[in-house]
């Protein structure tokens, strides 16, 4: 099959060939389809997988063959709506969007918070056909009176769980309060969870269903694998590896904020060039580190869980788990950033003994042993003993989002049974995931232009 089989007009077809894809993949496949059906659709696929094209795509096809019909007086109205958990994932969806309609007349911009709101307002006077958005800067504007949804007729939830893990569904309920009951929905999610049904629920009439891998599966072109290393080893057997494997582009995750700097200055004593990108960064210093490592001029990138999902680099070789993830979901969020596309990726995780429930637990999630190795030089001590392990940097929200986005506790059912975190005194609680949004990509008030962009 090609995309010229799916019903979608030439000029879209063009801008996605000169992107350089030929063969929809599963999830565009059938999604595309039932997007241009009219129809409300609840779809999951394997993060990397391609599912903003799949919808992308299609609105692209609805929004050109209707005529934009506005009031008399004033400008164009919104006509879809694409909600994000994240300013990063905000930024990459309005770019593809810029990239597949580039032959089109559409307008397209992405608001989010951590940013100045002005630039946003006035780009906001002129047309603006697609709008992305993270829901608190949404609601920043809408208070301001700044913008117009009554006239949407696509709404998109973007990777949905992630927007209710970070507890965005009292927002998202504002939302739908202030868009048309007639209208086409479309929800997309890495993982379908009782909640997402319940949110389905209420928010999709009859939609059609599309799930193209099993629940909470990893993609099989993602060579896995775990290292068993000593605590105080960690951030050594990282430097061995990215030089004598001669490794280009690694993108490494940490647990806490204070970890991923902490890392970057080790390695930076190694000759390593490294950045970190996390919610206490500023707007411009996440959007450097995120374009610089896109473009390969920086060797590797430390980030944390919050950046997870946003982070979208074509043919991304390498993964490390540097501390694995203490809620298991958020492994499979965090090695999807390889194997992107049909890309062959390698996701390593560093464990020491602290950390051998939450592997348990991460295995039970994906229904699969993980293999296990030493690196020779720095074998693991077999008398050491587990201690209680730091779950989240303590901190406020992310600029622009005043306590928004509270997310689900991280003492959550998702903790693997028996893990460490059941012992911990009480004043070594785990604090709560920080909300607001990721940012990176590039600057808000974007819109739309020639020209490829990757």
């Amino acid at each position: 099959m090609k995309f010229s089989d799916l019903g979608l007009a030439e000029e879209i077809v063009r801008a996605v060939t000169e992107y350089g894809y030929i063969t929809p993949t599963p999830i565009q496949a059938q999604a595309i389809p039932a997007v241009l059906s009219g129809g409300d659709l609840m779809a999951s696929a394997q993060t990397g997988t391609g599912k903003t094209a799949g919808f992308v795509l299609p609105i692209l096809q609805q929004l050109t063959d209707k005529d934009a019909k506005g009031p008399s007086a004033g400008r164009a109205p919104i006509r879809t709506l694409i909600l994000t958990p994240t300013r990063e994932l905000a930024a990459q969806v309005e770019e593809s969007v810029r990239t597949y309609g580039k032959h089109t007349k559409l307008n397209s911009m992405a608001i989010f918070g951590g940013v100045s709101i002005n630039p946003q307002i006035q780009r906001l006077k002129s047309r603006v056909d697609i709008l992305v958005a993270t829901p608190g800067r949404l609601l920043d504007h809408v208070q301001q009176k700044t913008l117009d949804l009554s006239q949407v007729q696509i709404l998109v939830l973007d990777e949905a769980d992630r927007m209710l893990d970070m507890g965005f569904i009292k927002d998202i309920k504002k939302i739908l309060a202030l868009l048309p009951r007639q209208r086409q929905s479309l929800l997309f999610s890495a993982t379908f969870s009782d909640e997402i049904k319940t949110l389905a629920d209420g928010l999709l009439n009859k939609p059609a269903l599309i799930e193209v891998a099993r629940r909470n599966a990893t993609a099989d072109n993602i060579s896995q694998k775990v290292y068993e290393v000593n605590r105080e080893q960690k951030y050594q057997v990282l430097s061995h590896l990215i030089k004598t494997r001669q490794w280009y582009q690694v993108l490494v995750f940490t647990r806490t904020k204070h970890g991923a700097n902490r890392l970057v200055e080790q390695l930076g004593k190694d000759g390593i060039a490294a950045l970190a990108i996390h919610s206490n960064k500023s707007q411009s210093a996440r959007t450097r580190a995120l374009s610089e490592f896109k473009t390969g001029k920086l060797q590797v990138l430390v980030a944390t869980d919050i950046a997870s999902r946003g982070i979208d680099i074509s043919e991304l070789p390498h993964v490390v788990n540097y501390e694995l993830p203490n809620i298991a979901e958020d492994y499979i969020h965090r090695i999807g950033r390889t194997g992107r596309a049909g890309a062959e990726g390698e996701a390593i995780s560093l464990v020491c003994v602290d950390e051998l429930d939450y592997l348990k637990g991460i295995e039970r999630l994906i229904k699969r042993s993980l293999p296990r190795e030493a690196v020779t030089g720095f074998e693991p001590d077999p008398n050491a003993r587990a201690q209680p392990i730091q779950l989240r940097s303590p901190g406020h929200h992310p600029g622009g989002q005043r306590g928004r986005g509270q997310p689900r506790s991280a003492n959550s059912a998702a903790r693997p049974a028996g893990s460490p975190a059941a012992a911990r005194p009480a004043q070594a609680k785990p604090k709560a995931r920080p909300g607001g949004e990721v940012a990176g990509g590039r600057p808000a008030g974007s819109h739309h232009s020639g020209g490829r962009h990757r």
